[in-house]
């Protein structure tokens, strides 16, 4: 054995085959009694990719689980509801706006001057107002001349009437009248005679802008006792 070894020793391009090999396996890993699988690391990579996949819907259900996120979608609902609702009102305004129109298409939708009738017993008062109030002509039958008792009768009334008409042509308000109401107030002569007129040559003019006709009578229900009956003889 010891002639062995010297020989060895002195040629070991010799004695090489006679060494026991040890595996390259066994060198790399002297200490280590498993094997790795690359099934394994495939399924740690897959695992890893579906936590990166999950991992912003699990933050999104936990900001939808928070309340401020319940508030805002509460807010955000409100306001949906609410432009619905918007969006129906002026859907029903439409539809009622065209069915007006449908049933009086050239009727125009400026509002509407007024001609106010002052039929009293002792005179005749008539007045042309804006839409807003405002009057822009305004006479009686003291105006023609008439004085005290002779103001009263249809006569006067009549004359008024066809003059009132005159001056509103001569003045140019027909070109600003689109829509004229006319406004009855009391029961005098002066009512029937300015009828009368409107529907005569003299209002031809003007009674196509009539669009409506209100009576604003002021009528007694209770209140104070009237005064006495004026008899005379």
């Amino acid at each position: 054995m010891n002639s062995m070894t010297t020989l060895i020793k002195a040629l070991p391009s010799a004695g090489r085959t006679c060494q026991t090999r040890v595996s390259s396996l066994r060198v790399a890993r002297p200490f280590s009694t498993t094997f790795s699988s690359p099934s394994a690391n495939t399924k740690d990579r897959t695992r890893e990719i579906e936590r990166q996949i999950l991992s912003p819907k699990s933050e999104q259900s936990e900001k939808d689980s928070s309340p401020l996120s319940a508030i805002t979608r509460m807010m955000q609902g409100e306001k949906a509801r609410a432009s619905q609702a918007v969006s129906r009102d002026y859907s029903r305004m439409a539809e009622s706006l065209e069915a007006e129109m449908i049933k009086d298409p050239y009727a125009d939708r400026s509002p509407p001057h007024h001609l106010h009738v002052y039929a009293h017993k002792h005179n005749t008062l008539l007045t042309l107002t804006q839409p807003n109030g405002n009057p822009m002509l305004s006479m009686s039958c003291g105006h023609l001349g008439f004085r005290k008792g002779g103001r009263s009768g249809y006569d006067p009334a009549y004359q008024l009437a066809s003059h009132v008409f005159g001056q509103i042509q001569e003045r140019g308000y027909l070109m600003n009248i689109k829509r004229l109401e006319v406004v009855f107030q009391g029961f005098g002569l002066g009512r029937e005679a300015f009828t009368k007129v409107l529907l005569g040559n003299e209002g031809r003019n003007i009674r196509g802008l009539v669009c409506r006709v209100t009576d604003s009578t002021r009528i007694k229900f209770g209140g104070t006792r009237s005064r006495k009956v004026r008899r005379l003889g």
